[in-house]
């Protein structure tokens, strides 16, 4: 069986890190020779990273764990970079590498399902597993790429214009058989070593949100296929790791600079303008219809208000970091 590098990036969450560890403590040992984890830690300066090392420690999981504790956040991007650069350089690099979210528990056979699908599949460059809620329930974690009619969809929640555009729909249905995707959520994405050979690392611009997104566009545009695996699942604690599911709390500025690289850079600027304005018209027709229809009010605070000085307004400000 092909070897693999499970990546974690830890900010802040060294508890739920450590439940992932413990789920991944058998998967590592049926794997082959070789296959390891790496827990990056992003600079949390609460004690995290001192959390994890007595945690290994205690488990005796240094056999097959390494701690790479950074002196500063650099997002998601860097801190996945910040372990799959040396690995891939050193002199017995790992078929895949695995990246996995801190607030992540691995079913068992989760890991190995993945490799066994990707080593059956040798123009399959990425794969991803199934997520779900801890009572087994799908969460959608294969999606279509962004575009101008899928932010007017996304914007408007209208279910007969979601009708309309069901070709476009970014985040489509779960289904329960493996297929061919655009890209797939980061929080358990297995990855080629071939992928990285030909298309380089993560991109560290994203501090955090869209770069798995630009990953997976530009596996294909190397003609790496991406597919959604669903034989190996994970289950996910939504939003756990970063809070930004939170009720009614504010979107990051992250959240829109990282929007806007990723239409810039695939699309270019006129794009990226169109797709903000169907974004914004889509939303403020949204805005009116639940004050019509008097719908319960579930959105972050100030969201419209905050994209449009983020994306539309001259000197808008940079990203703010929470």
């Amino acid at each position: 069986m092909s070897s693999v590098h499970v990546v974690i990036v830890n900010y802040r969450t060294a508890g739920l890190t450590v439940d992932c560890l413990r789920s991944l403590a058998p998967e590592v040992a049926a794997l082959a020779g070789g296959s390891r984890v790496t827990v990056v830690d992003g600079g949390s300066a609460d004690g995290s990273a001192e959390h994890l090392a007595a945690a290994v420690a205690a488990e005796a999981w240094g056999g097959w764990c390494d701690l790479l504790p950074l002196a500063e956040n650099r997002g998601f991007a860097a801190g996945n970079n910040a372990a799959i650069r040396p690995v891939l350089a050193g002199p017995n690099p790992p078929d895949y590498v695995l990246l996995l979210n801190p607030d992540t528990v691995v079913r068992p056979g989760a890991v190995r399902t993945l490799v066994e699908f990707l080593d059956a599949r040798p123009r399959v460059g990425i794969a991803g597993s199934r997520l779900e809620d801890p009572d087994g329930t799908p969460q959608v974690s294969a999606f279509r790429f962004h575009g101008i009619a899928s932010q007017f969809e996304g914007g408007l929640r209208l279910g007969v214009v979601s009708r309309l555009f069901w070709r476009q729909v970014v985040a489509p249905p779960a289904r329960d058989e493996a297929h061919p995707t655009d890209w797939v959520s980061g929080a358990a994405m297995m990855v080629r070593r071939a992928v990285f050979d030909a298309v380089g690392l993560l991109d560290e611009g994203y501090f955090l949100y869209f770069e798995e997104t630009d990953f997976c566009r530009r596996a294909r545009r190397a003609g790496w296929g991406c597919w959604y695996a669903p034989a190996g699942r994970v289950v996910h604690l939504v939003g756990q790791s970063t809070g930004i599911t939170a009720p009614r709390r504010r979107v990051p500025g992250y959240w829109f600079a990282s929007r806007q690289r990723y239409f810039r850079r695939n699309h270019g600027r006129g794009y990226a303008l169109l797709a903000d304005l169907a974004w914004a018209a889509g939303y403020a027709l949204w805005r009116v219809r639940r004050r019509v229809q008097r719908k319960p009010d579930t959105d972050p605070v100030g969201l419209l208000g905050d994209f449009v000085r983020y994306n539309l307004l001259p000197g808008r400000p940079g990203p703010r970091a929470a």
